[in-house]
């Protein structure tokens, strides 16, 4: 319990200054692994983060949009990646993005009528076009909804990416999916932090190859 609530034990801890110094002393820990892992990410998928945001921008200059999904955490990380497209601040164009994620009637509908496995897939085949951009996000890359709706993306033509963490999970098996970045750690919370710089690092990417190709 004291492990928990550091602060409530301070006085069987050595008093306030020592809890204190461990609270700093893990946070600066904690600061060196996602600086750590950002460079690792960085020397190894800095070309191909620059080629999928070139190709993103071309398939949003012929119309396309982008379909992003993840369960969980990864949900909310989908939905902040469609809200930049759509939401880019002031002097750029807001672009097509949508989280599948969001719609808590279809979600339900068919979690309830047919199974969690095909809430993605089946809105990427009711949505799709070939022109479009599917994004799952994943921090072990194994989901089967994740996996079945970039198979029914990578089946339509879309341009698809994962996002995902420890080795790439099952997501690394799909050998026809066109690019994949993954935060090589096993800790959820650096992952998914390093999971945010990357897909902020596309949209900015992408946004800049449009600009120039304007």
């Amino acid at each position: 319990m004291a492990a928990l609530y550091p602060f409530l034990y301070a006085g069987e801890q050595g008093g306030l200054d020592a809890v204190l110094k461990e609270v700093r002393e893990s946070t600066a820990a904690k600061a060196a692994e996602i600086v750590e892992l950002r460079s690792v990410i960085a020397g190894r998928d800095t070309s191909r983060l620059i080629s999928c945001a070139q190709a993103m921008a071309e398939r949003f200059a012929a119309g396309g949009r982008l379909l992003a999904f993840g369960n969980g955490g990864s949900a909310t990380d989908a939905q902040e990646l469609a809200s930049l497209f759509l939401d880019p601040g002031a002097g750029e164009r807001p672009l097509p993005a949508f989280c599948l994620a969001n719609d808590t009637a279809v979600i339900t509908a068919l979690c309830n009528d047919i199974g969690v496995e095909v809430i993605f897939a089946r809105q990427v085949a009711a949505l799709a076009q070939p022109q479009d951009i599917a994004v799952g996000l994943s921090t072990s890359g194994n989901s089967e909804n994740l996996l079945r709706g970039l198979d029914e993306a990578i089946r339509r033509g879309l341009l698809t990416v994962g996002i995902a963490g420890y080795d790439g999970g099952k997501m690394a098996e799909l050998s026809s999916l066109d690019y994949l970045f993954v935060a090589p750690s096993s800790s959820v919370h650096r992952i998914q932090e390093a999971q945010t710089t990357v897909y902020h690092l596309l949209w900015e990417l992408t946004v800049r190859a449009l600009g120039d190709a304007r």
